[in-house]
């Protein structure tokens, strides 16, 4: 089992990296120095751990966490360097949830919250254009057949067909990989 004193370094490494990075490839050079500093990884190790953490799916601060931490002292640092990681996100998710339910009654709140709802609409609709323009348009600025084809197809099996989400992404995928050439 691992020593309580790396466990509890591993947990501030990860919380220091949580609350100075913006996430992705921010982190790097903070992992790489905490790593480094503490002699918990050799420069070899720190190189397939930013590799494996870009393979996977997920974060990278979650997934070099879990790496580094299991690297260092087993599971249990596996645990606390992504208890470390996600600490800033916990505490201002806990912070934002009781301010949120103190004031939530309050006419400041109420205005705050007029404003705060149609900014995040309009970021969703922007977000839904950008996507539809990028699928069903050409560059030519015609349409895209195969991709309207893919879009109605995906909306009717969701819809009517009652299909999951992953499996109707993966007829998409498929769809998409046989209609735009890359077979």
């Amino acid at each position: 089992m691992a020593a309580a004193e790396t466990l509890i370094q591993l947990f501030i490494a990860f919380a220091k990296i949580g609350f100075t990075s913006f996430g992705g490839t921010s982190m790097i050079p903070l992992i790489m120095d905490e790593m480094s500093s503490h002699g918990w990884m050799t420069d070899a190790d720190l190189t397939n751990l930013i590799a494996i953490a870009e393979m996977t799916p997920g974060s990278l601060g979650v997934n070099t966490a879990t790496f580094a931490g299991t690297k260092t002292a087993g599971m249990l640092g596996g645990i606390f360097a992504v208890l470390g990681v996600l600490s800033p996100t916990l505490t201002l998710t806990l912070l934002a949830a009781v301010f949120f339910q103190k004031f939530r009654t309050s006419k400041v709140m109420s205005y705050i919250m007029r404003i705060v709802k149609p900014i995040c609409i309009g970021m969703v609709l922007g977000v839904l254009v950008g996507l539809c323009r990028q699928s069903y348009l050409t560059e030519a600025g015609g349409i895209s057949l195969s991709g309207l084809f893919i879009g109605i197809l995906c909306f009717v099996l969701l819809q009517k067909f009652k299909l999951s989400v992953p499996k109707v992404i993966g007829i998409a995928a498929a769809l998409g990989l046989v209609c735009f050439g890359i077979f």
